[in-house]
């Protein structure tokens, strides 16, 4: 029988080819696919996105366990679009915001949110407004993930935002990030919340979308 805590192990430590193996082995046992991907892999990312927060891990360790996570994922995908009952802890919408082509910070987001749990479509980098808007309608998004690291891109997120309220999407979330980023400048534009680092991304996520997920 699967051990799901051996398998949380190997995903810690960014074994790949083990975490697909078991995740196999778990399907073949006759276990809930929900259950696979719950107990075996994003529990598993949770810890390495805490120990990452409290800097017992770095970006390297990380990335590796993602990749690992992705190997079980992949196995677990065609079931999962197939399966009713199998839900995601929200849609994120990410991206790097118009003239910025910066996206290492955005895709450790990406990734970590994935590990707890989010369906994240990732634009990648200088994406507008309309594009934003219109990927949201897509994949009936809940929050939009706003990255930059130019101080003179930073600025096209107010913009972004007035676009959601022009389109009359007040209840989307408005996140973001980036190194000339601050709270105080969420605050200014009416963003939702600021993310000061990849976990503490995650962990905003969470409170804006995770909690109305749970409910509905």
């Amino acid at each position: 029988m699967v051990d799901y805590a051996l398998m949380n192990s190997y995903l810690y430590m960014g074994k790949d080819k083990p975490v697909k193996e078991m995740t196999e082995q778990a399907l073949r046992e006759g276990r809930p696919v929900d259950e696979i991907l719950q107990h075996g892999l994003i529990y598993g990312m949770s810890v390495v996105g805490e120990d990452f927060k409290q800097e017992r891990l770095y970006v390297p360790e990380v990335l590796m366990a993602a990749r690992a996570m992705k190997a079980g994922v992949a196995i677990l995908k065609p079931l999962l679009a197939e399966c009713e009952t199998s839900s995601s802890a929200g849609v994120i919408i990410m991206g790097t915001v118009q003239g910025d082509l910066h996206d290492i910070g955005k895709n450790l987001v990406c990734l970590m949110a994935e590990g707890a749990g989010f369906e994240v479509h990732d634009l990648g980098t200088d994406v507008n407004a309309s594009t934003y808007i219109n990927a949201l309608k897509e994949h009936k998004g809940s929050l939009v993930g706003m990255s930059a690291l130019l101080t003179t891109t930073m600025t096209y997120m107010a913009k972004v935002i007035n676009a959601l309220e022009e389109e009359g999407m007040d209840d989307i979330k408005t996140c973001i990030g980036g190194a000339p980023v601050s709270q105080m400048f969420a605050d200014e534009i009416g963003a939702d919340g600021y993310g000061a680092d990849a976990a503490s991304a995650v962990d905003l996520f969470k409170d804006l979308i995770g909690a109305d997920v749970a409910k509905a």
